[in-house]
């Protein structure tokens, strides 16, 4: 298949895009790059002849591939419109470096760079084209990545005349912050099953994540002036520190890994007069997030009976989403699927939990089986993120073969 000119300058096209989400706002989409690059991907794929094209009022895109036989199955594809906060997304400026030689990458005017020491993964790249940044905001990989991939799968499916089942598309906001999929249109989207495409390395295929909650523990304090403060100032710094130190030193991100859960202090704001943590609350099984959650929740309870405290701390936890296995495990053929697809293009698929969450997480509570496809990124959110085009090129083809393999008896 050649394309490989045209997914690249689909992907540079879309990281010029500013879609980075953003946590203090409360509706969706929270910034209007991604709406505008939802009104880009719109005229394109009516340009690529695809129906039911629709912009919801939250940004979420759908549209239709129809199948060119009859009585095909209906498989989804989806990707997110917007990069992450951690890091910004404004003015990427992407640079191509084709035929990697092997060792540091110097981004932009050096002060940043990716080494081999500290990324072994670049000793396979050698030979291959690499994408990466500038050095002062992410590449934005995560997600344009997955949205030129499908994009251009969609673009070779409709210059062939294999059979191949109906494809249900749909791009959505504000993944990175988890706002975007309660505004989904289920209506717009009727399919078997779906997946998004999301992922790192070549090969991944994901179906199980994190159960996950927020929380968010507030203390209040009392401030006078230091000179006069004996037995009269409450410092909210002071209790918040100590608060942090009753969870256990081992259960944290830097500490985990595989199916391990964690307790994440993501954030510490504040003063005497007040001061709130906030963390992240991550578990696979549903007995071990439950436990954890209770963790929290005693953890405050003795604390305010240990400090007789004249204000209580305060404690608020909010489920984010729940593991997609228990929905995955009951429509085997979309692993199936996907693995047959991957290994009929020379990859090796590679099964793994994913340490965090997608869309799909949301879409199996809904009761659509939704495992994750690679896109051949890595390092995500950061400013060392990169990608190989040999990498997405494997994506569209293997999107192209789910599309085609599904239609067979």
């Amino acid at each position: 298949m050649q394309y490989a000119e045209q997914l690249l300058e689909r992907f540079l096209t879309y990281v010029g895009f500013d879609t980075q989400s953003k946590p203090s706002v409360k509706h969706s989409p929270s910034s209007i790059g991604q709406l505008k690059l939802a009104e880009y991907l719109a005229q394109e794929l009516r340009a690529l002849g695809l129906s039911e094209v629709e912009i919801n009022s939250h940004g979420i895109l759908t549209a239709l591939l129809p199948s060119n036989v009859k009585h095909a199955p209906t498989i989804g594809l989806i990707s997110h419109l917007d990069t992450s906060p951690d890091c910004s997304g404004k003015n990427v400026r992407p640079e191509v470096i084709e035929n990697y030689r092997g060792g540091d990458i110097a981004l932009g005017s050096g002060e940043e760079d990716i080494s081999p020491v500290d990324f072994p993964f670049l000793h396979q790249f050698i030979g291959k084209t690499l994408i990466v940044t500038d050095g002062t905001t992410l590449l934005g990989a995560d997600n344009k990545a997955g949205i030129a991939e499908i994009m251009t799968a969609l673009f070779v499916l409709r210059q062939s005349e294999k059979p191949r089942c109906n494809l249900r598309i749909a791009f959505t906001p504000d993944e990175e912050i988890g706002l975007g999929m309660q505004f989904f249109p289920l209506d717009k989207f009727p399919c078997d099953w779906a997946y998004t495409i999301d992922g790192g390395e070549v090969g991944e295929l994901e179906y199980e994540n994190f159960n996950a909650a927020s929380a968010t523990v507030t203390i209040h304090g009392c401030n006078i002036h230091p000179g006069t403060a004996k037995n009269k100032m409450v410092n909210a710094l002071t209790l918040a520190c100590d608060f942090q130190q009753s969870f256990p030193r081992d259960e944290t991100p830097e500490t985990t890994d595989g199916k391990q859960g964690f307790y994440h202090l993501n954030g510490f704001s504040g003063n005497v007069e007040k001061a709130e943590l906030h963390y992240l609350i991550r578990d696979f099984e549903q007995q071990g997030f439950e436990k954890r959650k209770n963790f929290i929740t005693n953890a405050v309870a003795e604390f305010n009976r240990s400090k007789h405290l004249k204000v209580p701390i305060e404690l608020t936890i909010t489920d984010s989403y729940h593991n997609m296995y228990d929905c995955v495990k009951k429509v085997p053929q979309a692993i199936k699927l996907a693995d047959a697809a991957m290994r009929a293009c020379g990859i090796t698929p590679l099964h793994k939990p994913i340490r965090g969450g997608t869309d799909g997480a949301w879409l199996a509570e809904k009761g659509i089986a939704c495992p994750n496809i690679f896109t051949g990124g890595y390092n995500f959110h950061s400013k060392k993120e990169l990608i190989t085009l040999e990498g997405m090129q494997n994506v569209v083809e293997v999107i192209v073969k789910i599309a085609e393999l599904a239609v067979k008896k």
